[in-house]
């Protein structure tokens, strides 16, 4: 039986790879996504459900002689997933060449794989998502002898010792509010002593070195007293300077250990400017919220393409799933969706590739559009993944329920992805503080007409209603502005969805007309505006009944 190969079977992220890379980059990535994408949908995938069921990392606390060495240990299958997924260079080639090709490779590659990484286990993305983070943080902010120490490690592809990184923030008293942080940091010579704790501690005992916000002595309170320091694991491990209290017992992405963290003089190296640390940790931040919406899309991808295949093959009633009216309406509202979504956030990262370069020359009216776009998509398709989870179950039935098929894995895992990097309420708070420092709101208006205005005259009757839509939350934002703080606290998650709505819709329009115009991708354009801007729920010739074999399977991808 031919195996499975979450790449081969996407025609969006191939597409999507040969629109953003140079010819020679697409050749190299085309072969390796190919590779990673066939072991990811078999070895990895199967290690992912040995993981989440009887393979969870576990907190060795104490060793046979009572000595207490606060050791995760994780399963033999995790550790090849591990070595196999940094090989590739998700992280590594962002910041240094590509062998092959004797340059750098960039965050669009590196998107692509984590997308297809998180098709099988959205879990150990995270990892990688905060060794990203803090491969970006030293190469940014770090002095040349912190670099020289630690960036090799954290860069692996295989030729040294594999340093996996960590972001530490969150603590009890203060969770989203980081500006109430109290773990104190010493100085001690040529570094600094932590003391505290940190609550929420994600790739504990796997990170070779984490990057902790910590409060200097006599700095003063919130965000602002906040410094970046660079903390070796292993080292503050064995002196018993960093112990784990406890692992997380959670709902979902099992596969990435998360700790309760003790300082206890944990040594520490200062990280770039001591007033600038939440600063840089927020750029991170950034990052990390574009790697949350790129593994909601691979749980999204793997939701429809569980339902779809489900459906094509299950009997009900003396016909096949997909002969019904309800089924094929859901089955092109997902897909379509999926589709949009998946162009509209690798637009998002084609920006995040420039703005994010080291030395960028990005304006500061392109850095606040790339954190709108960050934030409203975050939020979207963090919220679509638990959608598509549940219509798959839904697809399923009964079966869907079920641990045996991966549709329930799905959904745990999903969940997660709404509170990770910022829930709805933090992000549209983001939305709120662009619009009063940087009027953000006429820039992103500003866009999306000059788009719109750019499209062919044959798709000005598709375009109308977006159009309008974008005319109303011009209006909207208009009415925002003259309302008190109070008031303007109320819509900061609708405006949110209403921008991520034109946004999409704008990128899916010009989807259609990148090189060729082809009927399927006119057809999925019409039914996303359909579906997001028309509010009719009774429809004499609905469209997706019109464009299902043309959208779920694939039949007839000719030019109009």
């Amino acid at each position: 039986m031919a195996r499975k190969n979450f790449y081969k079977n996407d025609p969006v992220i191939q597409r999507l790879m040969k629109q953003y890379l140079s010819d020679d980059f697409y050749q190299y990535a085309d072969d390796e996504l190919d590779d990673f994408g066939e072991r990811v949908a078999n070895e990895i995938d199967e290690r992912a459900v040995h993981t989440d069921r009887e393979g969870q990392p576990r907190l060795i606390k104490y060793n046979k002689m009572g000595e207490e060495i606060n050791h995760i240990w994780v399963n033999e299958g995790y550790l090849k997933t591990v070595e196999e997924t940094y090989n590739t260079g998700i992280v590594g080639y962002v910041h240094k060449d590509i062998p092959e090709l004797g340059h750098k490779g960039n965050y669009m590659y590196s998107y692509a794989q984590g997308y297809l990484l998180s098709k099988s286990e959205p879990g150990f993305y995270c990892p990688v998502t905060l060794t990203m983070a803090t491969a970006y943080l030293i190469d940014h902010y770090a002095d040349e002898e912190l670099k020289r120490r630690f960036l090799p490690h954290v860069l692996s592809t295989g030729d040294v010792e594999l340093y996996e990184g960590a972001t530490f923030l969150t603590e009890r008293q203060g969770g989203s509010d980081v500006g109430a942080n109290v773990v104190e940091a010493v100085e001690d010579g040529g570094c600094f002593r932590l003391y505290g704790e940190k609550y929420f501690a994600s790739n504990s005992g796997m990170c070779g070195v984490t990057m902790v916000l910590s409060r200097m002595e006599g700095a003063p309170a919130g965000t602002k007293g906040l410094s970046l320091f660079l903390v070796p694991w292993e080292e503050n491990r064995k002196a018993n300077q960093i112990k784990v209290r406890r692992l997380k017992d959670k709902l979902g992405v099992r596969a990435v250990p998360s700790a309760e963290i003790e300082f206890e003089g944990a040594k520490a190296y200062l990280v770039g400017d001591a007033k600038k640390g939440f600063k840089y940790m927020m750029e991170a931040l950034n990052l990390s919220r574009v790697c949350n919406s790129v593994a909601s899309l691979g749980i999204m991808r793997r939701a429809y393409d569980e339902a779809r295949d489900y459906a094509i093959n299950r009997d009900a009633f003396g016909h096949k799933l997909t002969n019904y009216p309800m089924i094929q309406d859901t089955l092109v509202q997902l897909a379509t969706k999926l589709e949009v979504e998946t162009y509209a956030t690798f637009d998002v990262v084609h920006l995040f590739d420039h703005v994010m370069a080291k030395g960028s020359d990005a304006s500061e009216q392109e850095r606040a559009l790339l954190r709108l776009y960050i934030a409203i998509m975050k939020k979207e398709t963090a919220e679509q993944a638990i959608e598509f989870s549940h219509e798959s179950i839904e697809m399923h039935g009964g079966n869907g329920y079920i641990e045996d098929f991966v549709t329930s894995r799905l959904l745990r895992d999903a969940q997660v992805l709404t509170v990770w990097e910022g829930t709805a309420n933090i992000l549209g708070l983001e939305v709120l503080r662009l619009i009063h420092n940087f009027n953000v709101h006429e820039l992103f208006v500003r866009d999306m007409h000059e788009r719109l205005e750019e499209l062919s005259p044959q798709l000005s009757e598709l375009k109308q209603p977006v159009v309008n839509a974008l005319g109303q939350i011009k209006q909207s934002l208009e009415e925002l502005a003259q309302m008190d703080q109070e008031a303007q606290l109320m819509y900061p998650k609708h405006l949110a969805k209403d921008m991520s709505d034109i946004f999409e819709a704008v990128v899916a329009l010009q989807q259609v007309q990148e090189g060729e115009i082809y009927e399927r991708d006119v057809a999925v354009a019409e039914v996303f505006i359909e579906q997001t801007f028309n509010s009719r729920k009774y429809q004499l010739n609905p469209l997706s009944l019109k464009h299902f074999d043309l959208i779920v399977n694939a039949k007839n991808p000719v030019s109009t």
